[in-house]
């Protein structure tokens, strides 16, 4: 969960550091990637009982309130 929850921004500054948009769009859609791996691995967790119900739910809207972010990024380039 670390690795993939490093992996958002880390990917956006990369891209972000690149010459051209298109690779930028490259690193973000990586960045939406690594969103859905963290997805996966915070239902996983809640399943096998390591986060509750609760603590899932706010983890999930948080990480959906970023994905829109770089989704509404993505568009705009």
């Amino acid at each position: 969960m670390q690795r993939a929850a490093i992996s958002i921004p880390s990917n956006i500054a990369e891209g972000f550091r690149r010459n051209y948009a298109k690779e930028y769009k490259q690193f973000l859609g990586i960045s939406l990637g690594s969103c859905g791996e963290l997805e996966t691995q915070i239902e996983i967790a809640r399943r096998l009982s390591y986060l509750s119900t609760e603590q899932a739910t706010i983890l999930l809207n948080k990480l959906e309130y970023i994905c829109k972010m770089i989704q509404s990024l993505i568009k705009k380039l």
